[in-house]
């Protein structure tokens, strides 16, 4: 089977494998080489588990080669089974997303700590609640975000990335290229900046030191977009 996509979050309540006819297949994970996985492996064992893969990855690292190859090593009636769930998900978004991607490939799920068995009655309506809070939570993490950015632009703030140069800065080198023995290096180490930020914020540089110093009316100059040095 393949690793699961973040849609992957539907009929949590359908009865998915009803019967199993297939084999446990467990996955252990520490997060650090130095962990040792001889626990979860003989909880593992313990629970009858034919196969067992095991990851010393973060949760938080997306390659965990040993998760997508007991993915993929899944069959439909067989279950996988975790020794808790921190094992399995990086978050609960991600938990939910899996245990979905594998019912939708008839495919149960255990976790032997929090003894959770989604091919039960009672397994699946706690996934089901799983499922129904990290949305829940999603949206007011998405409605607190709307609404501070909303009070931040009445109150006039600017919102997104801010500039690397106040006009004052600006001002302050453009009256220093005016003056050829300042180079656009020193400039710009002397502001902390790149030289690419000085040619952004002074767009009249590129066409030489002469236009820079016919500019007449320097607060007309256009200035550089946020996306810039």
């Amino acid at each position: 089977m393949q690793p699961p996509q973040d849609d992957d979050t539907a009929d949590l309540l359908a009865p998915v494998p009803a019967v199993r006819t297939g084999g446990l297949v467990g996955y252990a994970r520490v997060s650090t080489k130095g962990q040792l996985l001889d626990r979860q492996i003989h909880a593992l064992n313990a629970a009858g588990c034919i196969r067992i893969f095991a990851d010393k990855k973060s949760g938080k690292n997306a390659e965990r080669e040993e998760l997508w190859k007991a993915l993929d090593y899944l069959r439909e009636g067989d279950t996988l089974v975790v020794p808790s769930l921190d094992r399995l998900g990086r978050s609960m978004q991600d938990l939910i997303a899996t245990v979905s991607s594998l019912r939708k490939h008839g495919v149960g799920f255990t976790s032997l700590h929090e003894a959770l068995d989604t091919t039960t009655p009672g397994g699946r309506l706690v996934f089901h609640v799983f499922a129904v809070l990290a949305e829940f939570i999603r949206e007011l993490i998405m409605q607190g975000t709307n609404e501070g950015l909303d009070a931040a632009r009445a109150r006039g703030a600017r919102l997104g990335r801010p500039l690397a140069m106040t006009d004052e800065q600006v001002r302050h080198a453009r009256d220093l290229l005016a003056r050829p023995e300042n180079t656009v290096t020193s400039i710009a180490k002397l502001f902390g900046v790149s030289r690419n930020t000085i040619y952004n914020y002074v767009p009249e540089l590129k066409g030489g030191r002469l236009a820079l110093t016919e500019t007449t009316n320097t607060a007309d100059l256009p200035r550089p977009s946020r996306s810039g040095g």
